[in-house]
């Protein structure tokens, strides 16, 4: 029977969250960790999908059928099934069908696995990764396909697709992308730290299309120079500069609180924000002593530069 397998890494978002959007070029990096998604041809007429996490556990299972050029769900397990990701998933495959006709439309039956690698809700990009993998399966294009079932800006797609760091400017379905290098002397004073709980990304984006944005040619100015300089830095303490005054001026566009300001007030070092504020991952300058801090607080989840970022 026919196997295929494709591979895709995860993001991480390291300026212009929110503006790029509108356009606004970003710097970003993909993840050590990613997702797989394996196809096995089988003997029947339907679709087996199972998803599994980093430690091997299905927390997903369910059964498709394409009836009537639809896909619906032909048999579910109640304790492996929810019906959020069920709808989700039948949308993506949907759209990527609409996208290429020839798609799922012969008579054969599929056996589908996913495996992440890291965890689902860490906001590394299980949904990116997953469009990534089903657009490589159904021969289409990745943004597109993001567009017309997810949305978003696609700077997760390109990372998906890319094993540097990458200057990201959206631009339609034809985005601008050019590899960079960003491999700061300093890396090992980076440290990436999860806040415990995920970011809804639709939310987010959501939040922020509802904004009046007064200064947003200000701010689009401000902010793809820090990004040059980002990618310039060679001393922490600039970059630490840096990242501080990115954060003042994503907090005053999206009216929010900076995360220091709002958790760790009192953390000598900076802290940058990561994507849509709120949860997943921040940036967070120190060494690995000053670590104890954010474990003291409750923030066990502390990931090293060198072990994140591909």
């Amino acid at each position: 029977m026919l196997k295929k397998s494709f591979y895709s890494h995860g993001k991480l978002l390291l300026t212009s969250e929110y503006l790029v959007l509108d356009g606004i070029k970003a710097l970003a990096v993909p993840t050590k960790k990613g997702q797989w998604l394996t196809i096995h041809e089988n003997d029947s007429e339907n679709i087996t999908w199972k998803s599994f996490d980093e430690n091997e556990n299905c927390w997903f299972e369910t059964s498709f059928e394409i009836k009537d050029q639809n896909i619906q769900v032909s048999q579910e397990n109640n304790v492996l099934t929810s019906a959020k990701v069920t709808e989700t998933l039948i949308q993506i495959l949907s759209s990527a069908r609409e996208l290429n006709s020839n798609f799922l439309s012969k008579q054969k039956g599929y056996t589908v696995e996913t495996k992440l690698e890291f965890h689902r809700e860490w906001g590394l990009g299980s949904s990116s990764t997953l469009i990534n993998n089903i657009a490589q399966w159904a021969e289409v294009n990745a943004f597109t396909l993001l567009q017309n079932s997810f949305g978003g800006s696609g700077y997760d797609i390109a990372c998906a697709q890319y094993d540097t760091a990458i200057l990201y400017k959206r631009s339609g379905d034809l985005p601008i992308i050019n590899t960079t290098e960003f491999n700061p002397t300093f890396k090992n004073e980076l440290f990436f730290v999860y806040l415990n709980q995920k970011q809804n990304s639709k939310e987010s984006i959501k939040h922020y299309q509802s904004l009046s944005l007064k200064d947003f040619d200000k701010a689009e100015i401000t902010i793809s120079e820090i990004t040059k300089s980002i990618l310039n830095c060679t001393q922490i303490e600039e970059f630490e500069k840096l990242i501080t005054a990115h954060e003042e001026v994503i907090s005053k566009i999206i009216k929010t609180p900076t995360v220091k300001s709002r958790l760790f007030s009192d953390y000598p070092r900076s802290i940058k924000s990561l994507g849509g504020w709120g949860g997943d991952f921040i940036l967070v300058t120190g060494t690995s002593s000053d670590m104890e801090y954010f474990k003291n607080k409750g923030y066990h989840t502390i990931i090293s530069y060198t072990d994140m970022v591909l």
